[in-house]
């Protein structure tokens, strides 16, 4: 499943396509402490986050994830918005808990049922 399709699916907000519609999503990482983010998210893992500034954008490119996607609500500035576009970033973003999106995330990739 690709990250656009899986916004599409579940209404989240596509605020940066990047390469949303090509990439597939392997797994999930979910934390908020961008350094462990660093070591530990693997390629093409979607990054599930409420961390909303420029550092999840670069960790997000250092990582290689195939998308971002921030939780509860929160959404980056227009600034850091416009580093995800122009590092080709591919931003999410969901209304619901870190769990309930990652949840339903595990679930469309069948690592839980």
């Amino acid at each position: 499943m690709t990250p656009i399709e899986f916004a599409q699916k579940y209404d989240l907000e596509v605020a940066s396509e990047g390469e949303g519609d090509v990439r597939n999503i392997s797994g999930i990482y979910c934390c908020d402490l961008l350094s462990m983010v660093m070591g530990r998210a693997k390629e093409d893992n979607a990054l599930i986050t409420i961390m909303g500034n420029v550092n999840t954008v670069a960790v997000g490119v250092l990582a290689d994830v195939s998308c971002v996607i921030l939780c509860e609500g929160i959404h980056l500035d227009d600034t850091c918005l416009q580093k995800a576009k122009d590092q080709a970033v591919c931003v999410l973003y969901s209304q619901q808990s870190n769990f309930e999106t990652a949840l339903k995330l595990a679930k469309e990739l069948g690592l839980c049922s």
